[in-house]
């Protein structure tokens, strides 16, 4: 951001944009080290952020909150323009593109938890014959040893 551009825009302190956004200032340095906002100095040395931070936080802390990571979080904001906060159309289009693979999470959340009455009535937790795990054993054509390490 230009220096004529910040002095025109009205900015905030990090402790008035953690109280406002409800994010620990350890929590704004760290999205700043990872690149998800941006502040300046002023002459002070003081950390300032636009105002419109805000909704950059915002849109960061409800795509935590459907388990995207950060990386992709920076991959998403970068597309949109430093310039201005995110709008409503912005909101849609990054949305949209989480949306299939929260679909997808979703399903494979439903069939685990659908079959985790069978894998705990067995009480075996075997990993040679687990439907969780090794659905028809179909590791053991790949040999002895662990396989499925998350």
């Amino acid at each position: 951001m230009s220096q004529t551009t910040r002095k025109t825009v009205q900015s905030l302190s990090v402790g008035e944009i953690a109280q406002r956004s409800g994010v620990a200032v350890s929590a704004l340095h760290f999205y700043e080290r990872e690149g998800l906002i941006e502040s300046w100095r002023s002459q002070g040395n003081q950390r300032r952020y636009p105002r419109g931070v805000l909704r950059r936080i915002a849109v960061i802390k409800t795509a935590q909150r459907l388990g995207i990571p950060l990386a992709e979080i920076r991959v998403a904001l970068s597309r949109l323009p430093a310039d201005r906060p995110p709008s409503a159309a912005d909101w849609r289009k990054l949305s949209a593109a989480w949306r299939a693979e929260l679909d997808s999470r979703i399903e494979t959340m439903m069939a685990l938890r659908d079959q985790l009455d069978s894998c705990i009535g067995c009480g075996c937790l075997s990993l040679d014959d687990c439907p969780l795990r090794n659905t028809d054993d179909k590791l053991r054509y790949e040999g002895a040893g662990a396989r499925l390490l998350p």
